[in-house]
């Protein structure tokens, strides 16, 4: 069953008692790497994680499940053309959350993009240590997706 989590602002990116940040270059020029992040329905094809994704509340919001089950209800926070793309997870089905908001941060790299994207956290203690300790496999899944957008992306 869904619990409610904390409502969080954007600065909780900067506060959140656990913060993961993760960078990675796409070739993709910065334009191009926001409309695949807002394009919603297309995460699964290249964030391997997620299983389903659909807009919610007019586009506002995000309905997100991952594979083995877990399932976010989120509220879109800021949608900055080429900049950034935040979400703050509003309920979830996965315990020992207390607030989530995930930051992508779009900055020009040549002819590309450098994406740092930033796990901003609350939760038991016991799942601020699970976090740390999965941090290597959070990371590779973020860079893995990055890939695996900016193929899509350069495919067309």
């Amino acid at each position: 069953m869904a619990h409610p989590l904390r409502a969080v602002t954007l600065d909780f990116v900067d506060s959140a008692p656990l913060r993961l940040s993760f960078t990675a270059e796409a070739a993709a020029p910065p334009e191009a790497v926001f409309r695949g992040l807002t394009d919603v329905p297309g995460w699964p094809k290249w964030f391997e994680a997620v299983s389903y994704a659909r807009p919610t509340d007019g586009g506002k919001g995000r309905e997100i499940r991952l594979r083995g089950g877990v399932r976010f209800l989120e509220t879109i926070m800021a949608a900055d053309p080429a900049e950034r793309y935040a979400y703050r997870i509003d309920s979830t089905n996965a315990p020992g959350l207390h607030a989530l908001l995930e930051e992508w941060r779009l900055t020009p790299s040549g002819t590309g993009t450098r994406i740092r994207y930033t796990f901003a956290v609350d939760g038991t203690a016991a799942l601020r240590t699970v976090l740390r300790l999965g941090r290597p496999g959070l990371g590779l899944a973020f860079r893995r997706a990055v890939r695996a957008l900016d193929r899509r992306l350069q495919a067309g």
